[in-house]
């Protein structure tokens, strides 16, 4: 354990840069001075514990520079920030009325798309629909004629002319077959419309005995996180939870 006195680093942070452009920044002397500390505060942090009043108000002495150079360092980032910020806060308020999607705001384009698509929806469903039909019609005509066409090549057998029939019936046949192919492409394809999945919870206990096996620490840590919030808002009394008390060190 080191039993040194702690050397405080000097408070470069005060200092005015010099006017020349190899001056320190703000952060590069904020920087010294934490990593000067760090490098300190490693040497005291060995694994060895504190034996004594006079070591632990050395070491609280340097948790408390610690802290103070954190709050300049964080205090010096915000203000660096400030100009980007600004920035690109107005940028976003004033593309927010037009673009933006998000639960609080939606811009014009959004509304007016979704205003669009609530029109477009019923009609590209019906022709959809209608064209769906007539592909289904179609396979069942072609079905029943190729059905038809092959039962007569049955019957022709020794029958040239009965045969010459059934090949025309035959041919009619594969016509058709093209024509519900056609058609089922135009019912699927080109309609404006898409398909997706949607998960919607019918039954809660059934979804819980499914998913919990499957995510367990998911559901564990979601669980003790919920916990977490409800501790820190003043409950005490939590079932599947003992609510302990705890000291540590303000950091």
């Amino acid at each position: 354990m080191n039993t040194a006195p702690i050397i405080n680093p000097p408070k470069t942070h005060n200092q005015p840069p010099a006017d020349n452009d190899n001056a320190p920044t703000p952060f590069d002397l904020i920087k010294t001075e934490i990593e000067d500390l760090y490098d300190e505060a490693k040497n005291w942090a060995d694994g060895e514990p504190i034996a004594s009043q006079e070591m632990h108000d050395v070491i609280e002495k340097l948790h408390e520079m610690l802290h103070d150079a954190g709050k300049r360092a964080d205090d010096a980032r915000i203000k660096e920030n400030e100009p980007f910020d600004a920035g690109k806060a107005e940028v976003q308020a004033r593309y927010a009325p037009l673009i933006s999607n998000t639960k609080s705001v939606k811009g014009k384009v959004v509304l007016g798309k979704e205003a669009l698509a609530a029109l477009l929806l019923p009609w590209r469903t019906r022709v959809a629909a209608e064209k769906a039909a007539i592909a289904a019609a179609a396979k069942i005509e072609a079905d029943r004629i190729a059905a038809e066409a092959q039962a007569a090549i049955r019957a022709s057998s020794g029958n040239l002319e009965q045969r010459e029939k059934a090949e025309e019936l035959l041919a009619e046949a594969k016509q058709v077959e093209r024509f519900a192919k056609r058609a089922d492409k135009a019912a699927t394809t080109g309609t404006g419309l898409s398909s997706r999945w949607v998960a919607v919870m019918t039954d809660e206990v059934a979804a819980l005995d499914h998913y919990y096996p499957l995510e367990t620490e998911a559901f564990r840590q979601l669980c003790e996180e919920l916990a977490r919030v409800d501790v820190s808002i003043g409950k005490r009394s939590i079932p599947g939870f003992e609510i302990r008390e705890e000291k540590v060190v303000r950091v």
